[in-house]
This record gives C-alpha cells, sequence and structure tokens, in this order.
C-alpha cells in the first residue's frame, strides 16, 4: 500500500498529495469567493500542503490564501516561493536572486500570509546573475533568524542541488515532472538518496496522442479518470514525491483527491512507465 505521508525537512508531516494554489482566482468577485471555497474544502478534505508563491499575481495568492484560512490548523502546511521580481528593464517579471530582493520578498509574504515564520521557503528559480550560494546563503540567514523553517528549490539541476546542499539543509525540491515527462528523473533520484520532498508540478500534462490514448485505456479498465490514473503513477512511482496538482473547481479537486485510494495494478504500471517522453 503506498504511503500517504511524508515528513518534510524530516519533522513536518504532511499528506503527499498536496494542492496547488497557482490557479485560485484572486480578483473580487464571484471566481474569488469560489477560490476561497476551493481552498477551505482542500482544507475540510485533510489536505495539509499548500503550495503558492509570490510570481502568482505578485502575492495576491498568498492573500488569498490567508483569508481562507487564517488563522491556519497546526498541521497546515503553506509554502510559498520568492526569487522572481518586476524588476525587469520595463517592470516586467525576470528571476532576481539578489540577496536584498529575497529578503524584502520574504518580509513582505510573511505579513501577506500573516504568519511569523515560513515553515517551508523555496527559490522559486535559480538566477544565473546572481551566485547560487548567495541566493542559498541568504535563505539561510534567513533560517537562522527564525524566519523560514525549511529550504526548497525549483527547477533545478542536480548539480545545482548538490552545490545547494554544501551550503544548507534542502527540505524539497519543486521541479515540472508528470507521468510523460520525466526529464528530471536525475534529480528525483538525488532526492531519494536524501529524503528530500519532491514537488512535481504540471503534475498532469498530455502528450502525444498515442500515449494519451493509453493513458485513456488504463483509466477505463480501472474505472478511473485520466487524471486519477496520473496522480496514482505519481504516488507509487516514488516514496518521496508529493504531487500538487491545482484546481479552481471543488469537483476536480476532490476528483484528485480519490487519486490517493487508486491502486495500480503491476501490469497497468509496466505499462504506463513504458510511455516517457523523456
Amino acid at each position: 500500500m503506498t504511503s500517504t505521508a511524508f515528513f518534510i525537512g524530516g519533522d513536518f508531516a504532511v499528506r503527499r498529495l498536496g494542492f496547488g494554489a497557482m490557479h485560485l482566482p484572486t480578483e473580487p468577485g464571484p471566481a474569488r469567493e469560489t477560490a476561497v471555497a476551493v481552498a477551505r474544502r482542500a482544507v475540510e478534505l485533510g489536505i495539509t500542503l499548500i503550495d503558492t508563491a509570490y510570481l502568482y499575481g505578485g502575492g495576491a495568492n498568498e492573500e488569498l490564501l490567508a483569508e481562507a484560512l487564517h488563522p491556519y490548523p497546526d498541521d497546515l502546511l503553506v509554502t510559498t516561493k520568492v526569487g522572481v521580481a518586476r524588476t525587469g528593464p520595463g517592470g516586467e517579471w525576470k528571476l532576481d536572486g539578489r540577496p536584498a530582493v529575497l529578503r524584502d520578498q520574504v518580509e513582505r509574504a510573511l505579513r501577506r500570509l500573516r504568519v511569523e515564520r515560513i515553515e517551508l521557503l523555496q527559490l522559486h528559480r535559480v538566477d544565473p546573475e546572481t551566485p547560487l550560494a548567495d541566493q542559498v546563503g541568504t535563505l539561510r540567514d534567513l533560517r537562522t533568524e527564525g524566519k523560514i523553517g525549511r529550504i526548497g528549490l525549483s527547477e533545478v539541476t542536480a548539480g545545482q542541488l548538490h552545490q545547494a546542499r554544501r551550503i544548507v539543509d534542502i527540505a524539497s525540491v519543486q521541479n515540472r515532472y508528470n507521468l510523460l515527462d520525466r526529464e528530471h528523473e536525475p534529480v528525483l533520484a538525488a532526492c531519494e538518496a536524501a529524503g528530500i520532498a519532491f514537488l512535481p508540478w504540471r503534475t498532469v500534462a498530455w502528450g502525444e496522442s498515442g500515449a494519451e490514448a493509453e493513458v485513456a485505456a488504463v483509466a477505463a479498465e480501472l474505472d478511473a479518470t485520466p487524471t486519477q490514473v496520473a496522480l496514482a503513477w505519481l504516488l507509487g512511482h516514488s516514496p518521496v514525491i508529493l504531487p500538487i496538482p491545482g484546481t479552481a473547481r471543488i469537483d476536480h479537486l476532490e476528483e484528485n483527491l480519490a487519486a490517493e485510494r487508486l491502486d495500480l495494478p503491476p501490469a497497468h504500471r509496466e505499462r504506463l512507465d513504458r510511455l516517457s517522453v523523456h
């Protein structure tokens, strides 16, 4: 039976199937009210890991989660990301891992989320114009100051993960990964070896028609949806994988969570294993 729990950083227990808040609308009106309801329903259904980022609406997504869920349950981990800012020549979004920018974004995230400490703070991307040691070192200093509990990385290579771990403990990695896109398998392997949580984003993505048809066939044979099959495959593929599928609809949220109860027989899993496009 696939385990449904994981200890991030070795000490914070979460349900492995989490929720990505990126798609929740933040503009005032009925859509925002529905977004609040979705976030609250996620917690009602037992989700204990919710992912957001400064990039999602320039902090608006963080504010939405605070409106919906604060004060947070003790077992809820809301993780956010920093390192992308409107500091381009024309005020456009760009990677920005300068220490002052990271510090400012963390301080603002603390206020928006209404917390004194962010239990898991992830570097959204590695800024190639700033030494990785400066970026990770800044997060390490913020952890020492008590403003961060655990540090994670996003969209990194195995080499970057190794370099970062020489500077500070890394609790999580959030890379693009799904049934049909396993480009970051080496990073997943490194996370497995070190007991680091691997949070795949874009957990459900369909590729060439043949692969999509095979997933649909497996789903039909198991009386499930293709999305449930893709999520169940992730949960069974590695014990350190913590999928964070996102949705703005309660019915899709409930469909996603049902993937935990889907047992993929060995023969079906072998068929899915052969589908990787990388």
